[in-house]
């Protein structure tokens, strides 16, 4: 709920898409650890019930409801249900996601795993926004945490598919932050860096590396941005490995010290000009 004037109330439901196993996995602990309820939903339901054993066999709360994201009229009832059971959500996660099985330049893309990887990472995501938005508006307050990656903000010989979603999805924020602020909405691109999951495994290009983000890295930025820590960083893309909760919160305090609100065009997406003479500035 909100508790003033543009301040929003720590989350306490989450809803944590692709729960079962990797990030979604750390995510859904880490959010149990802090106090929040979770649901948990995917399409691996044996997965998601270890997690959600986990988390209830420490006393926590959780629900798990199989659905596929790409899929609205599943996504819908999926999220009713987590709510008849945990409340209604506060946070949203949309973690699930896929990348092309090869790497290839796009004109040797095989279109069906093209649309397939689109679908779930931009579609899915979309799909979960619209079934669980509108809720959150309803009653003023609401954070929805959506899982970026640097392939969205920078150009790529390889993986077009994930890396034109992961851009999509920077235009999926940026238009919530717009739309929702005010509604009590705060919206966030969060790169998890390079996590070691299924994933990241399974990339060639990942083959030789040594250095890994550790989970905590991730999981430290969404709880700042579930207890509300985060806020002024609404609308922006952070990066785990490189931002830290308290390196944000102290340049946000600094840098805008009125109302601490990161403004346009800091950490968005966007075409850089040639210079102060391209005519692109007016």
């Amino acid at each position: 709920m909100r508790v003033g004037e543009g301040v929003v109330a720590a989350s306490s439901v989450a809803l944590v898409t692709g729960g079962g196993r990797g990030l979604g996995r750390y995510t859904a602990l880490a959010l149990h650890e802090a106090g929040l309820a979770v649901g948990l939903l995917g399409r691996s339901v044996p997965a998601l019930e270890a997690v959600a054993e986990q988390i209830t066999g420490a006393g926590g709360r959780a629900a798990v409801v199989r659905a596929d994201v790409r899929h609205p009229d599943v996504v819908l009832p999926a999220v009713e249900a987590i709510e008849r059971d945990l409340g209604p959500v506060d946070l949203l996660v949309n973690n699930a996601g896929v990348i092309e099985p090869e790497e290839v330049p796009i004109w040797e893309a095989d279109p069906h795993e093209w649309w397939a990887v689109a679908e779930t990472d931009l579609r899915g995501p979309f799909n979960l926004i619209r079934a669980v938005v509108p809720g959150m508006v309803e009653r003023g307050a609401g954070r929805v945490i959506d899982l970026s990656s640097g392939a969205g903000a920078t150009d790529r010989e390889i993986y077009s598919a994930y890396c034109a979603a992961k851009a999509g999805m920077f235009r999926l924020t940026g238009n919530l932050h717009l739309a929702g602020y005010d509604r009590g909405i705060r919206a966030f691109e969060i790169s998890p860096g390079v996590v070691r999951t299924d994933m990241t495994a399974s990339m060639p290009m990942h083959d030789t590396r040594t250095e890994w983000t550790e989970p905590e890295q991730f999981t430290d930025l969404v709880l700042a941005a579930a207890r509300g820590e985060l806020d002024a960083w609404s609308g922006c893309f952070l990066r785990a490995g490189i931002d830290t909760p308290s390196a944000l919160a102290h340049v946000a305090s600094t840098r805008w010290p009125g109302d601490g609100r990161v403004a346009a065009p800091i950490r968005r997406l966007g075409v850089i000009p040639w210079g102060d003479d391209d005519p692109l500035q007016g």
